[in-house]
């Protein structure tokens, strides 16, 4: 075998190799709650990994028809870090209940809440980014030989 054969055969196994070793970047965002600033932030694969079970983030809304007929939208959004920092943020603004309800899996999850006055918190920010960087590595599923 001439060397130049041997050369483009290593490179080519360099390259085989090389691109079946790397999964993709992965950058985790560990959940954040910051009562002063009044921000949370972090996303959900990050929490639900965590070794912290009572670590989470997500929001979520409810459309409830009252008895006289009216609908009443609502949403939500909550996290707990590992420092044991937690809030729930409440709101019926419509553009913040749709920013909710666009939230997909694995998305990282940022909002922003104020003072309500009656001892809770109001949303005042939602706020997603689904990368792929976010997203559960499944091949650390497979068995290792």
């Amino acid at each position: 075998m001439t060397m130049l054969k041997k050369l483009t055969m290593a490179g080519a196994a360099a390259l085989v190799l090389g691109s079946t070793a790397h999964a993709g970047f992965a950058q985790p965002a560990p959940v954040d709650v910051d009562l002063t600033v009044g921000l949370a932030q972090g996303d959900q694969l990050s929490a639900r990994i965590d070794a912290d079970p009572d670590v989470f983030i997500g929001c979520g809304t409810r459309t409830i028809r009252t008895g006289g007929g009216t609908l009443v939208r609502t949403g939500f959004c909550q996290a707990r870090d590992a420092a044991d920092e937690q809030v729930v943020c409440f709101t019926t603004d419509d553009d913040l209940l749709d920013a909710m309800q666009a939230l997909s899996d694995f998305a990282f999850i940022t909002f922003s809440f104020v003072d309500d006055g009656a001892g809770g918190f109001e949303c005042r920010r939602v706020g997603s980014s689904t990368q792929s960087f976010y997203l559960f590595d499944y091949g650390s599923l497979k068995a290792k030989k």
